[in-house]
Order: C-alpha cells, then sequence, then structure tokens
C-alpha cells in the first residue's frame, strides 16, 4: 500500500467546548467571552491567580450558575439544562470542599452520587430498599486504582487516595468528561505526583478531564493543554512549555521568569514564595 492512501488517524472527538462563555453578577463580570474546548482523553488546565473566575467557570458550564453563551457535551447544547440533566448527559464536576461522608463506606460515598432523586425513586426506596449499583461503583473505584478499598471508611485510607475517592464519585455513572475543582489540595509532593499518575490513568479510558489547580507541578506534568484566566478573560492558551514562557502569564500568576525550572517549580504562592495577583 502506498504512503500516499494510508489513512490520516482520526482526530479525537471534541467533548466540551463553551462559545463565549459569560456570567456577570450585577454589574461585575466573572468570566467573560470563554471559550474553551477539551477532547476525549485529554487533560486541559484552567489556571489562573485566585478570583480570576476558574471555580465561576466551572459553575457556569455544570449548570450551577446562569451565564450566556453555548455549553456542548459532544455537540449537544446544555447550556439551558438543569445541573441533573448535564450530569446524566455525561459532565461531572468535583467541588473544592469535597468532603466524603466519614460514617459511609467508600462504596456507600459513591452510590449516593448515582441515587435517583424525585418522588418516583422514593417510594421505589421504600418499597425496595437502596439497591447500590455494584458494578457501576466497582468501574469507577478501578478505573482510579481503588478497587480493593470499596468496604474501606474515608478515615482508614491516606488522604491521596480519600482524593481519589472524590474524583470515583464523580466518574461513577458514566461519566464522559469530568472537571476537577483544586483536587489536589493539601497533597504532598509525592501523593501530588500519584495523583497525577492516577490522572494521566483515567484519560487513557478517553475520559476528558479539565482540571483546575494551584499544584503548578501537577498542572505542567500531566496536562496536554493549558488556559490562562485573569480577570475573567482567557490571555493565553496551548501547550504548558509555551504558558510557562508566555509573558502575559508570567506577569499574571507565574512570577518571575528567572526562576531556573530544573531547581524551582512555581506554586500557588509563586516560585519565590509571594502570593499570586488577587483580583480585587
Amino acid at each position: 500500500m502506498s504512503e500516499s492512501t494510508l489513512a490520516e488517524p482520526a482526530a479525537p472527538t471534541t467533548l466540551l467546548e463553551t462559545g463565549g462563555l459569560s456570567v456577570r453578577y450585577g454589574g461585575v463580570s466573572a468570566n467573560s467571552d470563554i471559550d474553551i474546548s477539551v477532547a476525549a482523553g485529554e487533560i486541559v488546565g484552567l489556571i489562573g491567580p485566585n478570583g480570576a473566575g476558574k471555580t465561576t467557570f466551572v459553575d457556569a458550564v455544570t449548570g450551577f450558575t446562569k451565564s450566556t453563551g453555548t455549553v456542548s457535551l459532544r455537540g449537544e447544547r446544555l447550556d439551558k439544562a438543569s445541573p441533573h440533566r448535564r450530569r446524566r448527559a455525561g459532565m461531572a464536576r468535583t467541588w473544592q470542599a469535597g468532603e466524603l461522608f466519614t460514617d459511609l463506606t467508600v462504596a456507600q460515598n459513591l452510590a449516593v452520587a448515582v441515587q435517583s432523586v424525585g418522588l418516583r425513586a422514593m417510594l421505589a426506596d421504600v418499597v425496595n430498599g437502596s439497591r447500590p449499583p455494584a458494578d457501576v461503583i466497582s468501574a469507577a473505584l478501578e478505573l482510579v486504582g481503588l478497587d480493593d478499598a470499596a468496604d474501606q471508611l474515608p478515615g482508614e485510607l491516606t488522604l491521596g487516595h480519600q482524593k481519589l475517592v472524590g474524583v470515583a464519585r464523580a466518574l461513577v455513572g458514566g461519566t464522559q468528561l469530568v472537571l476537577l475543582d483544586e483536587p489536589a489540595a493539601g497533597l504532598d509532593t509525592h501523593e501530588s505526583r500519584d495523583f497525577g499518575i492516577e490522572l494521566r490513568r483515567i484519560a487513557a479510558t478517553g475520559i476528558g478531564i479539565l482540571l483546575i489547580d494551584h499544584d503548578m507541578s501537577l498542572v505542567l506534568d500531566v496536562c496536554d493543554r493549558l488556559y490562562v484566566l485573569d480577570f475573567g478573560r482567557v490571555i493565553a492558551s496551548g501547550p504548558p512549555a509555551a504558558i510557562q514562557d508566555d509573558p502575559a502569564v508570567i506577569s499574571a500568576y507565574l512570577g518571575s521568569p528567572e526562576v531556573d525550572p530544573d531547581t524551582e517549580r512555581p506554586t500557588a504562592d509563586g516560585p519565590t514564595g509571594h502570593a499570586p495577583k488577587e483580583t480585587p
């Protein structure tokens, strides 16, 4: 077969696509005309200083705050849909304060996330009792490498594994796209590295991941592409290597360009210990 007849590799399927997404609170613009995409099997980072509008963006995409513009999942418009409908369509998220139920097992924590809501579901639960979908829960735990922890309580796990349970809770039930809001907060260097390995393994199954985190070592190591927000606007986008050298990003978030990446990596407090720029 000649080289010219070889088929071109298929482009990754676009999962999330936002167009001109904007959020206003009274006269304050929290997000302005944000265009972001995440493909299947891709980890995309969303970074920026505190107050830049990152969590607001996730709230808007998942339907927890009103916005204008478009939000699509696999080409289906969801910007008018409720959070529950977006979840059923395959879009899930974690929360910054994503504590687990300490008196429930890991499996029970995941079961809560897929419990049906509404009067019909409540009546069925009264009549038949709660029947957690064991196979669905097992599949989600296997995705994050915790299939042997189903019967343990969260307090019996390391912090890193507790964070992964939070991710599994978002993945349970056929999630195609997951938006992670500071999932590595509180992890030390080794735990963060292990967490990143698990994220890459999850993405390799075809799940798209939008990652917000202030752990720049994690973000720069695992993300395929980055978007940088400042004052609610995207000021830069591209591969991590290009973003690190972008003057606008250095000014807004990463700090001094004098940092030697082989000896010191930028963190949430800036590469020299100074706090990143805050929005008013």
